[in-house]
């Protein structure tokens, strides 16, 4: 997650004391793997900003409250991932259609551009594989919150099983237990596509 936590425990030491410079070298640190984090989860770019931006509002609010040995990133992933819990919730009961999810031309799925597995590669097979990662991005968009946390957390941000338990509040066990039932659902979501597309091989 972060290869010096001590950078991160004084910055957090200099902000309790006053030093708000602290809080842009945590934003410099932190903001680029937060952003990942959240645009994985609710897929729309606008909405992921704002939240990394209300995380760092949060922490700058929350400062004095913080203990001398807080994990900083797992404080930061924590709140980020409620966050984000909250607005997909609150996104689901209020729909509305996203111009990331139409997209920006005949490459794009879901708003980002595909880019071709190699170059010279068909186009059939340039679609079916966009056609394949939008269908993976759909599913995991449909676990639960816990699930979905955790696999965005391993697959994407490669944190190992105890920094995951330190955000998500579970053991390592429990991490590998979610994980695998995470697995499990997305292999019951995906076997239709997987079914089509062994039988059109």
């Amino acid at each position: 997650m972060n290869p010096n936590p001590a950078n991160d425990q004084a910055d957090l030491h200099l902000l309790q004391q006053g030093e708000d410079l602290a809080l842009n070298r945590l934003m410099t640190r932190w903001e680029r793997p937060l952003f990942a984090f959240a645009w994985r989860y609710l897929q729309n770019t606008a909405d992921a900003h704002d939240l990394v931006a209300e995380t760092f509002v949060r922490l700058y609010q929350q400062r004095l409250r913080l203990r001398a040995d807080t994990n900083l990133p797992a404080w930061l992933f924590t709140t980020l991932g409620n966050l984000c819990h909250n607005h997909h919730r609150w996104r689901r009961r209020h729909p509305a259609v996203s111009l990331e999810q139409v997209g920006d031309g005949p490459g794009a799925v879901n708003g980002h551009t595909v880019e071709l597995a190699a170059a010279g590669a068909a186009p059939d097979a340039a679609l079916d594989h966009s056609e394949a990662l939008a269908a993976l991005a759909a599913a995991i968009n449909r676990l639960p919150h816990d699930l979905k946390t955790t696999v965005l957390l391993h697959h994407y941000e490669q944190l190992s099983y105890r920094e995951i338990g330190e955000v998500t509040g579970c053991s390592a066990r429990g991490v590998e237990t979610r994980l695998y039932r995470a697995r499990q659902q997305l292999r019951r979501d995906l076997a239709p596509q997987l079914n089509e597309t062994t039988a059109g091989a």
